[in-house]
């Protein structure tokens, strides 16, 4: 390569880019025979040809397209010779219609569970010989359960017992609790016995049922005859009391405190009384809310009537509502023993006012004097009402007004109802506002049936649309005593206290346990 490139040297004189030279023109290789490699054949072409090319790798190149024209040749090849598809003839029984399938399955094992709806029997043979009898089963459990207004006897005679033992059954029952008290929706668990005889009634076992939330009854047949045995169920009853403040709705504030719905109704309902529950009461306010309450050491438990009802405000009560019951009547107090408060004098009866009190001309009479009251129209034997409490000081015949009626409210005020078609009060007798006291006549001097009402004070008759009679119970003495007692005993009980664990009580005497116990001691043989 030294000689090579002396040989081309640059001439002197010229310049260096005139006499410069590529590497192409300044490199002259000679190539022999050996050095040239042979031109290869279609052999070797057809061995390097790739006729299955990855159509996923080079989309578009020659190669590419080459592999997708082998492929669509082979597809189209493939369905050109495709020879088709022919069913096969194949031979044996022909497939049972419906009618000759029923046939078939009822000579099969399968009727009994699947093919019993044909009604298609196996037929009986020599050696089938029908039963005299058909066995009955030894003994039956079941459960009813007592409707509203059903009786226990007839709830038995239902369930299969004879109507002789049903009664005996109930009168046997009364003895331990009155019928009365069971509740509708007492279950009873009964097991009926063998018959006798297939025209007698099933005799009675076992019975089972939980007669009081706190006594379950429970009867065994023992030597021809039932026992009863009474198990009394411990039950706790501490009333319940909620306490939580009013927030956003006393109504949602008091539900997730766990009120019932029940409660808290006529929570708003005796407060709704006193205060106005939209406006007067206040977000921070508290609310106090005790019933009725039991719990059963079995885990049941039943919330009965709303016994309280207070509400706190800065930590001092503002309102506290106890029921109290007095001379028969109940009512809600406050715990100053004030009752509750009924303004506005009701109306005597429902017809419309026919005359008004003063001045006018007597219809019967014919000359003008004063007319003392008001008359109200209406049907005969239409009902007239006490327009407030008080007492019967005259109910009778007097003079013109007929068969008259009347009432003397206290503090001086009285009132009188006459031309009645007959008289419902006997004097002495306390009535009670809105209470019938007679019926719409037309006795004494009246042109027609109607009502002449009258309002005294004082012994004066007095305008009676310018009276509203105000009524108020007032607690006193020892009433008033006790009343107060019970606020504190209530208010002392702890929030929530109700619904902390009953230690069980266990019961005198053994208990005669579940029914299917009673079962299978009887199958043993032990009962």
């Amino acid at each position: 390569m030294q000689s090579l490139f002396q040989r081309h040297e640059p001439i002197a004189g010229m310049s260096g880019n005139a006499a410069a030279l590529t590497m192409s023109q300044a490199v002259s290789l000679r190539r022999t025979a050996a050095d040239v490699e042979p031109r290869p054949t279609w052999r070797d072409r057809l061995a390097q040809l790739d006729l299955v090319p990855d159509l996923g790798d080079n989309i578009g190149s020659g190669e590419w397209w080459r592999g997708l024209a082998t492929l669509t040749l082979l597809c189209g090849s493939a369905i050109a010779t495709f020879p088709g598809v022919r069913p096969l003839a194949a031979g044996g029984t022909p497939a049972f219609d419906t009618a000759d399938f029923n046939e078939a399955r009822a000579q099969m094992i399968v009727p009994l569970a699947l093919g019993g709806d044909t009604g298609r029997h196996m037929a009986a043979t020599d050696a089938v010989r029908p039963l005299t009898q058909t066995p009955e089963r030894p003994q039956i459990e079941l459960t009813a359960t007592l409707g509203s207004g059903d009786s226990f006897a007839r709830l038995l005679e239902r369930s299969g017992v004879g109507s002789s033992e049903a009664q005996a059954l109930a009168s046997q029952v009364s003895g331990a609790v009155p019928l009365a008290d069971i509740a509708p929706g007492t279950r009873i668990d009964l097991i009926l016995g063998r018959r006798a005889a297939r025209t007698m009634p099933r005799p009675v076992e076992a019975l089972a049922m939980r007669a009081r939330f706190d006594l379950r009854i429970e009867m065994e047949r023992e030597g021809g005859r039932l026992i009863m045995r009474r198990i009394p169920i411990a039950v706790d009853a501490t009333p319940l009391r909620i306490r939580g403040r009013v927030g956003d709705s006393l109504y949602r504030s008091a539900r997730a405190a766990g009120a019932p719905p029940e409660a808290i109704q006529a929570y708003l309902r005796v407060i709704g009384k006193q205060i106005s529950v939209g406006s007067d009461i206040r977000a921070h306010d508290e609310y106090d809310i005790i019933v009725d309450h039991r719990r059963a050491e079995t885990g049941e438990s039943e919330t009965g009537k709303l016994l309280y009802a207070g509400l706190i405000r800065g930590g001092k009560p503002k309102l506290s509502m106890l029921e109290w019951t007095v001379d028969g009547r109940s009512q809600w107090y406050e715990a100053s023993g004030v009752g509750e408060q009924r303004g506005g004098m009701a109306r005597p009866t429902n017809g419309r006012v026919t005359s008004t009190f003063g001045m006018r001309r007597h219809p019967i009479l014919g000359y003008k004097r004063m007319h003392s009251g008001m008359d109200f129209g209406g049907g005969y034997g239409a009902p007239i009402y006490a327009v407030t409490d008080g007492i019967v000081t005259v109910a009778g015949r007097t003079g013109g007004f007929g068969n008259y009626v009347k009432l003397s409210h206290g503090g001086g005020l009285g009132t009188g109802y006459g031309h009645m078609s007959r008289i419902a009060v006997r004097a002495g007798q306390r009535v009670n506002r809105g209470q019938v006291i007679g019926y719409i006549g037309s006795t004494g001097l009246s042109t027609g049936p109607h009502l002449h009402y009258e309002v005294y004070r004082n012994g004066h008759t007095v305008n009676p649309a310018s009276m509203t009679f105000v009524t108020r119970a007032l607690l006193e003495g020892k009433a008033l005593a006790d009343f107060r007692a019970r606020i504190r005993a209530l208010t002392s009980v702890v929030p929530g206290a109700a619904l902390a664990p009953v230690a069980a009580k266990q019961a005198e005497g053994p208990k005669l346990g579940s029914l299917a116990d009673v079962a299978s001691k009887r199958a043993e043989g032990g009962i």
